[in-house]
Parts: C-alpha cells; sequence; structure tokens
C-alpha cells in the first residue's frame, strides 16, 4: 500500500511530462533526428570513399558513438532545461506543490518521464536502424549486430539521464528560461568538446604525468569521455588505435565504466534532490 501510495504520484507526473513532449513535437522531432542520423552513418556513411558499402560492425558502431556524444546530450538538454525554472516562471510549480506532493515524487516523476521520451525516441531510432541491417546486412552475425546495439542503447541512455539531471541541477538555480539554457549549453560545450579535447591532447603528447592512472581519472571526471570509452571498449578496444586505444585500454574496464556512469547519476540524482528540498518559492 506505501509503495502504490509512493509510484501512483510519481507516475502521473510521468505520465504529463511524455504527454507534453508529444503535444509540442518534440519527441517526434528528436525520434526523426536520431533515425536520420543512425540511418545516414549506417547506409551512407561510406559516400566518403567514392561507394557505398554497409560497414564492419566494430567501424559501425564506432561511428555512431563518435556521433552521438555530441547529439544525445543536446537533446537532453533542449527536452529538459526549463523543467523547473519554466514552471517557476508560469506559476505551476508552486500549483503543482500546493496538492499532497513530495519534491521527491515531483523530481522523480519528471525525470521517469524525461528518461521514457529519450528511451523512445532512442530506441525506435536506432531499433529500426538495427531490425534494418539485419534484413539487408548479410555479413553480419545477427547476435553480434543485436548485442551492439542493446549495449548502445544503455550507455546512451544512461548519458543521456546524466544530462537531464545536470540540467534539472541548473533549471533549479536558474531564475529564467533564458538563463538556464545559456548555462546548460556553456557546460554541453565545456564537456563534449573543450574536455574531450583536453583528454585527447594529453593522450597524444608526451607528458610525464599522463600515465595511465591520470588517464583513469580523468575519464573518470567527464561523463561523455566515459560514454565514448565505454563504446570503444565495447566494441573492441583491441582494434583501437593512436589516442584512442589509450581510451579503450582504461583499467576500469567496461563494468567499472558503468559503474562510474551509475556514480555520476547518483551523485547528481543527489543534489537535484537536495537542491529542490530547500529551494524557496
Amino acid at each position: 500500500m506505501l509503495i502504490t501510495r509512493l509510484t501512483s504520484p510519481i507516475l502521473i507526473i510521468a505520465y504529463k511530462e511524455i504527454c507534453d513532449s508529444s503535444r509540442n513535437r518534440w519527441l517526434t522531432f528528436m525520434g526523426s533526428m536520431f533515425l536520420l542520423l543512425s540511418l545516414s552513418v549506417s547506409f551512407a556513411g561510406s559516400a566518403v570513399t567514392g561507394s557505398l558499402y554497409l560497414p564492419e560492425l566494430d567501424s559501425l558502431m564506432s561511428s555512431l558513438s563518435t556521433i552521438s556524444v555530441f547529439i544525445i546530450p543536446l537533446a537532453a538538454i533542449l527536452l529538459c532545461y526549463d523543467s523547473f525554472v519554466g514552471e517557476d516562471e508560469s506559476g505551476t510549480l508552486l500549483l503543482l506543490l500546493s496538492y499532497p506532493l513530495t519534491r521527491m515524487q515531483i523530481l522523480f516523476g519528471k525525470l521517469l518521464g524525461h528518461v521514457t521520451v529519450m528511451l523512445v525516441a532512442t530506441g525506435a531510432a536506432f531499433g529500426l536502424t538495427a531490425v534494418l541491417l539485419l534484413m539487408l546486412g548479410e555479413h553480419y552475425q545477427k547476435g553480434e549486430l543485436i548485442s551492439a546495439f542493446v549495449q548502445f542503447l544503455i550507455s546512451s541512455n544512461l548519458l543521456a539521464l546524466t544530462f537531464i539531471l545536470i540540467s534539472y541541477i541548473v533549471s533549479l538555480k536558474s531564475t529564467e528560461k533564458a538563463k538556464a539554457i545559456g548555462g546548460l549549453l556553456l557546460i554541453w560545450f565545456l564537456f563534449v568538446l573543450i574536455y574531450d579535447l583536453l583528454l585527447l591532447t594529453i593522450l597524444v603528447s608526451d607528458f610525464s604525468f599522463a600515465n595511465q592512472y591520470v588517464i583513469n581519472a580523468l575519464i573518470a571526471m567527464s561523463p561523455t569521455d566515459l560514454y565514448r570509452a565505454i563504446n570503444l571498449v565495447a566494441i573492441d578496444g583491441n582494434q583501437a588505435s593512436g589516442s584512442l586505444a589509450m581510451l579503450a585500454n582504461s583499467d576500469w574496464g567496461l563494468p567499472g565504466m558503468y559503474g562510474l556512469l551509475l556514480l555520476w547519476i547518483g551523485s547528481l540524482t543527489a543534489i537535484s534532490h537536495r537542491i529542490f528540498k530547500y529551494k524557496p518559492l
């Protein structure tokens, strides 16, 4: 009975967020974008070589993860940047808190709804791509292809969940929607572009301090680099070359890197809940 009382409001709020995303065409737009991305990489990526052919599975998953590390965090930000500051500006957050709901239920309801939206968008797009590859790619092993796409979907949605929580924190601390989206785009720029570029610079440079322990620590400090390393190891870390080889050969191993990404998610969830709990309205 207690579990029912706790989960029912969460499910109602999650349903509201899903309906809002469907009503404003966000789900359709992002699903179409992910589908176009995956189909382009899978079926037209070889056009730069002057011929069309289906790439090897390792090369395909590496290309998908390299592009997705830019797009998925941005999609999560655009979905959630106004989750709290937008409702605060319109007065609906105060109205919501006037109901017999705890702030934890509101937070987890929104989180469940937004994660479901991202899961549907990525699952439909990448799932359809996997089905087409199974039908048209005769040289693919079905078991390996399905396993690769399942792993890719899991890691991609964990990355999305990380940036959803980062968006919540910024949205809770912001006073205007414009400030929230500006701050989140800066965070996206720092994590996805600047930090990644600095890490790759360290990997290819002959710095005396850049041993594997330092590299492991630097990877753990960025969810986007954890995502990149997870997919490099999952497809086949032994075939990575150059600076990517050091990224793929991290001592954490695949379970360890998933654990670190879950640690990011747990920490960000706790921070979000604490900020929301003590946020004056």
